[in-house]
């Protein structure tokens, strides 16, 4: 799971492999694979870092990238 932060300031824990995908439009918008949309205050590339951190942590990847 990681961490995001919503607009409003709340935190919530999500599972990084049921995100379809994310758009920039100027907010982060995370859509997932039920079709329910996150907008939140993190950025794109923090969002992506931590989903491969978490999967390094649970052995996904092998190699760095």
């Amino acid at each position: 799971m990681i961490e995001v932060t919503r607009l409003d300031g709340s935190t919530y824990w999500i599972n990084p492999h049921h995100i379809e995908y994310m758009e920039n439009n100027p907010d982060l918008t995370l859509v997932m694979l039920s079709g329910k949309k996150l907008v939140l205050r993190n950025g794109a590339e923090e969002i992506r870092d931590k989903i491969i951190a978490y999967r390094r942590l649970i052995g996904a990847f092998k190699n760095e990238l």
